[in-house]
């Protein structure tokens, strides 16, 4: 295999591998430079023993992430204030035609998701990622992590035991989530606080990442009542020169607020019955350096 044949291959997979990463590590960057050294051993391995292309990149891709991932948690430790994933763009355009297989991709790389997956073990990420998101048969995810399949399996039914008891239990459509995203905009820009307050549920969540870097709630903001009035609040103040853009991150409507032509934070929603249930603001600039294009 010819380095040109090797960049090819690679980078048909780029997809995969990329989804792989960032799932197991809730940043761009950090599944950027996972995969750009999964390349550097591709290129450099010997490529006629390898018979399976997608599954050897998929190996080396998810053995570095979770190394990383052991490297990072006590980054996200000492993290100021509440922590969330990094805003992640997930058009899955004409890429994902089949509906079931969308929704399951969406719903892996959903914020809401990805928080419960921060409390899993390495390990235990690592197969719920392979398993759940991408179907692998515990087979081949043994092969993955050179563990036997009894033991995959353990890890397999713990990790979805402890995802199911704390993950969101809803499903929204789409088409409504933008919808409400869009009026959420409307009001919350046009400082319209009865309009906004007509949108939260009752038992309303805001959580604002900024790292320490930039201004955000430094606890989480709970009920209708504090979280429209604070969200009125900062509306007042503004942000200089904003635009807003919609887009798709994490499997779902998004907005991303612009001060000038400079990212200033992204907006995502979780809707149920109707009602916005979890507002989650991310302000922390590092966070935003991939969205600088969109």
């Amino acid at each position: 295999m010819t380095i040109d044949t090797a960049t090819e291959v690679f980078e048909e997979h780029r997809p995969v591998l990329m989804g792989v990463a960032y799932r197991m590590l809730g940043r761009v960057a950090d599944a950027e430079d996972v995969v750009q050294e999964a390349w550097l051993r591709w290129s450099g391995a010997d490529r006629t023993e390898v018979r399976e292309p997608r599954a050897y990149l998929v190996r080396i891709t998810t053995r570095l992430a979770v190394d990383r991932l052991r490297q990072v948690r006590s980054r996200n430790e000492a993290y100021v204030g509440p922590w969330l994933p990094e805003p992640y763009v997930t058009d899955f355009g004409d890429t994902v035609p089949d509906t079931a297989e969308r929704a399951v991709l969406a719903d892996s790389v959903s914020l809401a998701v990805l928080v419960v997956l921060e409390s899993l073990s390495p390990l235990e990420r690592a197969v719920f990622v392979l398993r759940e998101a991408f179907g692998y048969p515990y087979a081949d995810i043994a092969a993955v992590l050179d563990r036997g399949e009894p033991a995959v399996r353990q890890l397999a039914g713990r990790a979805r035991k402890h995802v199911e008891e704390r993950r969101p239990r809803y499903e929204v459509d789409p088409a409504e989530r933008r919808d409400l995203t869009e009026r959420f905009l409307a009001a919350a820009a046009g400082g319209d606080l009865e309009g906004l307050m007509s949108l939260l549920a009752p038992d309303v969540r805001l959580i604002g990442d900024s790292g320490g870097l930039s201004k955000a709630p430094l606890r989480v903001i709970e009920t209708a009542d504090k979280v429209g009035r604070f969200l009125y609040a900062i509306a007042q103040q503004g942000v200089p020169d904003p635009s807003y853009r919609s887009l798709e991150l994490n499997g779902g409507a998004a907005l991303l607020v612009l001060s000038g032509d400079k990212p200033d934070s992204t907006v995502q929603l979780d809707v149920v019955d109707g009602r916005i249930q979890c507002i989650y603001i991310v302000r922390n600039p590092e966070k935003l350096v991939s969205l600088g294009n969109q």
